[in-house]
Order: C-alpha cells, then sequence, then structure tokens
C-alpha cells in the first residue's frame, strides 16, 4: 500500500468520525498510521475513536504517543478528559495527568480577586454556572437542590450557556433568582459578570464536560470557587477551592489526590427529583421470558474489562440476555464492532441486543424489557443509575477504587439499596448472577420501587440543599479549613507561572 494513501485514509477517519461512524473511523486512522507511523494528528483522531468505543487504556496510549511526538494541547487535554475512566489509571495518574494539562494548557490568567467583600446588610450570592441547564434529565440533582434554596438567606444566580427558554423541566421559576444568558461570551466576560454580580461563591456544575469553560475558575470571579455535580475526581486545577463529595465517594485516606479541599455532605452528594414526564414502571420481564440484563450506559464507558464482566454473567445465566442503548449504537458499523468484540468473550450476537438513541421518554422506556441493570467501571453511572432505580430496575454496582467508580454505590446507600453494592469485583458477578435466580425478589423490588425512594435520603433534596447550604456559609465565612493545607507549596508554584 502506498504511503502516500496516508492522508485519505486520515480524511476518510475524519469524515466518519464526524458522522458519529466511530468504529469505521477507527479502522481508517488506524490504516494511516500504518503507513505512516508516529504522525501525530492520526495518533490524537485515532485515540478520539478508540474513546468512543470503550477502549480507554488504548485511547490514551494513542493521546500520549500524539503528545511526545507533536504539539501536546490537544492530546494533554484529551489525557485529563478520559483518564478517571481508564482502569490502568489510579488516583495519582488522574492528578498528575489533569495538573499537567492546567497548568501546561490553561491559558495564562492572572489570579483575580474578586474585588468585592460580602455586606452584612444583604443576602448570601450564590452562583451557578453551567453549559446544561437545557438538559433536564441530567440536571436532576441540579435542580433538586436551587429549587430548596433559602431565598431569605440565599440570592441565587444562574449562569447558562443557553438561553432561559430553553430551561423547561425541572427548575421551578422563582422571582427572586437572576438568570444570565452566556451563550456565546467568552470565560473573561463570564467572569466579569460574576465579580459585576458580587457572587460571593460560585459552583461550576460542569467540570471536564466543558473543557472551554474551565479557564474561568482560574480567573477568581468569586471569593469562593467550588466544583460540584459533575465533578468524579480532582480537577487538578489552582483556582478551586474546594469540591462536594460524601464520604463514600472521597475517604479521608484519599484527599491527598486532590487539589482541591474536600467538603462533604452527610449522606450522598447527589440527590435528585424528577420534574419531567417518565413511563409508569412495569414488571419485570423475566416473569414470562428469560432474565434480561442491560446498560443504558454510553459506549464509552463499556469498556473491554467490563464487556469481559458481563460476559461472565451470561455464560452463568442460561438463556439470558442483554440490552445495551446508546447513541453511538445508532451505527450498524459500530454494532458490529461490539459484537464482536462479545464474541471475543464467547457471547453468541443472538444474546446481545444492540439498539441506537431515542427521544428521552422512549429511552426510559427500555427498562420495561431489562430485569436487571449493570453498572459500568472503573467510570460508573450517575444519571443513568438514577434512571434505573426510577424505573424500578436493580442496579448491581461495586465499591471501586476511586471516586468515579463509587457514585452508584454513594446514590444506592442514600437509597437504602445497600444490597446492590458488592464489595468488589466477583462479588458484583455473583451477586448478579443471584438476582437472576430471584424473579418473586425482582417482582416485588419493582412494584415498591418508587414509593421507597420518595420515602429515602436519596430523594431528600430539602435536607440536602439545607446541609449544601451550611457548607457555603462555612466556605464563605472562612470557617471551613483551607485548600493551602492540601496544596500548599504547590498552589503557590502554580499561581507563579
Amino acid at each position: 500500500m502506498s504511503p502516500g494513501l496516508s492522508g485519505e485514509w486520515y480524511s476518510a477517519g475524519c469524515a466518519d468520525f464526524s458522522r458519529r461512524e466511530y468504529a469505521l473511523a477507527s479502522a481508517c486512522f488506524r490504516k494511516a498510521l500504518e503507513l505512516r507511523p508516529q504522525w501525530p494528528e492520526a495518533q490524537h483522531d485515532f485515540g478520539r475513536a478508540l474513546f468512543k468505543l470503550g477502549e480507554v487504556d488504548e485511547a490514551l496510549d494513542q493521546f500520549r504517543q500524539a503528545a511526545a511526538g507533536g504539539d501536546p494541547a490537544k492530546p494533554q487535554a484529551a489525557i485529563a478528559l478520559i483518564i478517571p475512566g481508564s482502569s490502568r489509571s489510579d488516583n495519582q495518574t488522574i492528578l498528575d495527568a489533569r495538573r499537567t494539562w492546567a497548568e501546561r494548557q490553561l491559558p495564562p490568567s492572572p489570579m483575580v480577586p474578586s474585588g468585592h467583600s460580602k455586606k452584612a446588610d444583604r443576602l448570601l450570592r450564590i452562583g451557578y454556572v453551567s453549559s446544561f441547564f437545557q438538559y433536564h434529565n441530567w440536571m436532576k440533582p441540579v435542580w433538586g437542590l436551587v429549587n430548596h434554596h433559602d431565598r431569605d438567606q440565599f440570592e441565587i444566580h444562574l449562569f447558562s450557556d443557553a438561553p432561559k427558554c430553553k430551561v423547561q423541566y425541572g427548575y421551578l421559576a422563582n422571582s427572586k433568582d437572576q438568570f444570565h444568558d452566556t451563550s456565546g461570551l467568552s470565560n473573561e466576560i463570564i467572569a466579569q459578570r460574576l465579580r459585576d454580580a458580587q457572587i460571593d461563591l460560585v459552583v461550576d456544575l460542569n467540570g471536564y464536560s466543558d473543557m472551554s469553560r474551565l479557564s474561568l475558575f482560574t480567573m477568581r470571579p468569586a471569593s469562593v470557587v467550588v466544583g460540584w455535580f459533575n465533578m468524579y475526581a480532582t480537577t487538578g486545577i489552582a483556582g478551586y477551592d474546594y469540591l462536594i463529595g460524601d464520604n463514600l465517594v472521597i475517604p479521608p485516606q484519599e484527599e491527598q489526590f486532590y487539589c482541591e479541599k474536600i467538603a462533604r455532605v452527610p449522606g450522598s452528594y447527589l440527590t435528585f427529583e424528577v420534574g419531567y414526564p417518565v413511563p409508569p414502571v412495569a414488571d419485570p420481564p423475566c416473569m414470562s421470558e428469560a432474565i434480561t440484563f442491560g446498560s443504558l450506559a454510553p459506549l464509552y464507558k463499556i469498556t473491554d474489562e467490563v464487556m469481559s464482566t458481563w460476559s461472565r454473567i451470561l455464560q452463568q445465566t442460561p438463556n439470558g440476555s442483554l440490552i445495551l442503548k446508546n447513541r453511538a449504537l445508532a451505527s450498524p458499523a459500530t454494532r458490529q464492532f461490539v459484537l464482536s468484540r462479545f464474541e471475543r468473550h464467547h457471547i453468541s450476537p443472538k444474546r446481545v441486543r444492540l439498539h441506537g438513541p431515542s427521544d428521552h421518554y422512549d429511552f426510559l422506556k427500555t427498562y420495561a424489557e431489562i430485569d436487571i441493570a449493570l453498572d459500568t467501571f472503573p467510570y460508573n453511572g450517575g444519571t443513568t443509575s438514577m434512571e434505573a432505580i426510577w424505573q424500578g430496575v436493580p442496579l448491581v454496582t461495586f465499591w471501586g477504587d476511586r471516586w468515579a467508580s463509587r457514585t452508584s454505590a454513594s446514590i444506592l446507600h442514600a437509597s437504602g439499596l445497600r444490597d446492590f453494592v458488592a464489595q468488589g469485583l466477583e462479588e458484583y458477578v455473583s451477586l448478579a448472577i443471584s438476582l437472576a435466580k430471584s424473579p418473586e425478589r425482582l417482582l416485588t423490588f419493582r412494584r415498591n420501587m418508587r414509593s421507597r425512594l420518595s420515602s429515602s435520603a436519596v430523594c431528600d433534596t430539602q435536607t440536602f440543599a439545607r446541609n449544601t447550604e451550611r457548607l457555603y456559609i462555612q466556605m464563605i465565612n472562612g470557617t471551613a479549613p483551607g485548600r493551602e493545607e492540601w496544596c500548599g507549596a504547590q498552589l503557590d508554584d502554580t499561581q507563579n507561572k
């Protein structure tokens, strides 16, 4: 094959990737690199395609090669984004990767003070920053908090990368709140608007899901900068003062792997309320047919280790099947890729049903076809976990070795469902198999689930709001421990770069 064809293969891969044809794109980038090895741009884009297919560690290998051989900006950003979902990476590796990207690739911005001090005669001003307020299903935990804020004590400001008209469900609009449409605005302008509004404490709800907004928080747009909700590892960024978690997702011995101070709420750091139409709970399908496992997680969370583990469960569950549904599976080529991976683990394609995306109501109706939901690891579900149990489907998970792999355990404990949290991978397999043999238990569970959740801590958003407000007051008043105790000289060095 002529080396001159490498450009054509690369262009074809880029075109396929833009159409979400990740399996085809991966094959094209692989061909391009066979013809032209050590091509940083192709390595980077090959890594992006591999990640979308759930081949996270292989993607990291490509990103690291791309960073070593060319401009490191994009591959270092990609590494920082995906590394919490890598089974080969530990907490120290995650901290190092994110700190490396933050120190080397974030635009240099002075750590500007907020320019105001809290006045005793006004309410505390809390600013929430998000690029995703319009996604009501994802924002369930956020609206549960915001809707229950005490407006006699706090003035709530929402800084949104979508206009207010796009926020259709979840948020109970309050005349005392202030909504700021930040669509298309630069981080510098948003930082100034936060200062102009004299925000006392700003909460980043994006994390690495919108990396373009991360530099906003190095500009010190408020006296206190906090990360919550979409955090599942350290940011590695000196501009954050606190991350809000709980004792389950971040045990004290792991605080050394965070450059932020950890603030904890009692119970789970995620609670939720469902403020949009959802399907009714259906009886488990195993009452009339063979057991069906399922996952509606994105494909990038379904790594080869996850597939291998699910295959073990299927091998020990005669006639059992598995349903997967996500956006990437709209592609026939990607579906074939996934089936071939299961075949490598000796699972017939006839036992795996693959479905592409649908509108959210129909998406949730898929749970009527699933008896037992299987969690992904090391990157657990969050929204996916909440939706499974709300639709009456038990979720099997296990204690992992990092925040990202304990999110579901935190949610299930607060739901009163700790029996579905295994202590490790082997117990996870055993628990799923044991549940598959108990259809009557699944039926009882299903029929009682919503009432059980509604009276549990995971749906007690009002108490969660009071607990979070107490944390905010401590942070603003300086009575919570400062992050300098944890970053020490590293914080000072970062600020002086």
